[in-house]
């Protein structure tokens, strides 16, 4: 069995590291209510954000609720699986507790769709969610501002080897000291990878010395070392060997290049940095054109050298931006999927065609629903982006909505009260009532000879054995 699950921690108190997230955590839980925002845990991979969110639903006594990017992560499954369990109760009454693992990998065909059913179950949530992410900033901004972030960081070495211990003396494998710092050391911050290196390490044997041969954690350069690296003092060769290692093609690697640039002092420096891009990208033009894929090797050298050489080493004064390109492509991504939800509400509320609202209706409707949003809205189940694509106004309708949501909360209270109200009247209703009187007991019956069983007389009735 795989020793990083057979040695999982079930409560808060067995996990190692970030103490202070784990308090703020636990401090969450125990005040939540449906104002409070949802957790994001983001940090390197193996530090524990998933292990502390089933560990949090265990020691509240919560149901967990995990959706990982191993499932099929549709708009319909996100709404079926995590949707209805963040909306209601389990059967025992108890609270659920909704994990979304990897809230950064929502992309690709398998996820269509997923992020905005994401941002719609953190809004109509009623029960706690926590989202669990690598990399905070590749998490959609929408769904990122509607949630509290907290920040998992590298396990260090000397917190790692106690756990190290524990594990050895649980499979009764001796193990030396020495060798359990090597194992911590090599993992790089990483819980999970350090007990796998000791489960790979101790395979057939009953003892660990130092002369163990453990291989460093394969860990990859991202695309930001690479940036950091590029305005720092790096020397040529580090700095292409670090490019490889993040195995990002030369069209992706300029693209966030070109986006970087713009923090050059001097229009000079600016000039010759976007002259060696400009070289680059003509190579990489050529790659596809030719298919000829050696010329990367080029588009590399120009892209990385030409703009290390302007930079001199001065060093990044300000956030690393992603391509100014990806963030239009993902608002046009976003204007379409606004429409298309905008029009089936629509066609559905009506009950016509999509087509022939679009091409015969949408202007006159788009009117009335400017001269009453919150009807509308109301009407249709409209959300802030759908309800501005109609009035063209969202600021107001962004008011609409929020006036709609205060509606909505106001009936739950009504219900709610009403509901209390009905429970305090039955109760009353039955206090009052007056308690069950039994049935006096039937009349003892005597036995007839050759005959059914006859009744007692009653007992100031004479009978013909009176005399006798």
């Amino acid at each position: 069995m795989d020793w990083a699950e057979k040695y999982r921690p079930a409560h808060l108190d067995e996990i190692v590291g970030n103490t202070a997230i784990l308090h703020q955590m636990l401090d969450w839980a125990r005040g939540w209510d449906a104002g409070k925002k949802p957790l994001i845990l983001y940090g390197k991979p193996g530090t524990g954000k998933t292990t502390s969110a089933h560990a949090l639903a265990s020691d509240m006594g919560w149901e967990a609720i995990e959706l990982n990017a191993s499932d099929q992560r549709t708009r319909a499954v996100i709404e079926k699986v995590a949707g209805s369990g963040s909306t209601t109760a389990s059967f025992s009454g108890k609270r659920r507790l909704v994990i979304i693992d990897e809230a950064d990998n929502l992309h690709g065909t398998a996820d269509r769709g997923g992020a905005r059913a994401i941002l719609e179950l953190l809004r109509v949530a009623r029960q706690p969610v926590i989202l669990i992410a690598n990399d905070l900033y590749a998490v959609p901004g929408e769904i990122r501002n509607r949630c509290e972030a907290l920040q998992f960081r590298a396990i260090q070495a000397r917190s790692i080897v106690p756990r190290l211990r524990f594990i050895c003396s649980a499979e009764k494998i001796a193990c030396s000291e020495n060798a359990l710092k090597k194992i911590a050391e090599s993992a790089g911050g990483d819980m999970r990878a350090a007990i796998h290196m000791l489960q790979a390490a101790a395979a057939g044997r009953d003892r660990l010395d130092e002369d163990i041969s453990i291989s460093a954690k394969d860990t990859r350069s991202t695309i930001f070392d690479v940036i950091g690296a590029l305005y720092g003092r790096t020397d040529p060769e580090s700095l292409l060997r670090l490019a490889y290692d993040a195995d990002e093609p030369p069209d992706t690697l300029i693209q966030w290049i070109e986006a970087n640039v713009s923090g050059m002092d001097r229009i000079q420096d600016l000039g010759t940095a976007y002259s060696a891009l400009l070289r680059a990208d003509t190579y990489i033009g050529d790659t596809y054109r030719l298919q000829y894929y050696t010329l990367w090797r080029y588009a590399h050298a120009l892209m990385l050298l030409g703009v290390a050489r302007v930079t001199a080493g001065k060093g990044i004064h300000s956030r690393i931006m992603p391509p100014e390109r990806w963030k239009r492509i993902s608002s046009y991504q976003k204007q379409k999927t606004v429409r298309a939800s905008f029009l089936r509400k629509l066609a559905s509320g009506l009950h016509m065609p999509e087509r022939t609202l679009l091409e015969e209706y949408m202007d006159p409707l788009c009117l009335l629903i400017d001269h009453d949003p919150l009807t509308a809205a109301r009407e249709f189940g409209l959300d802030a982006d759908e309800l501005a694509l109609a009035i063209h106004d969202r600021s107001r309708a962004a008011s609409v909505i929020k006036t709609l949501a205060a509606e909505e909360k106001e009936k739950e209270v009504r219900r709610e009260k009403e509901k209390k109200e009905k429970a305090a009247r039955s109760r009353k209703k039955d206090e009052e009532e007056p308690s069950f009187v039994p049935a006096p007991a039937p009349e003892p019956v005597l036995p007839k000879q050759g005959g059914a069983p006859a009744r007692s007389p009653p007992k100031n009735q004479k009978t013909l054995f009176d005399g006798f």
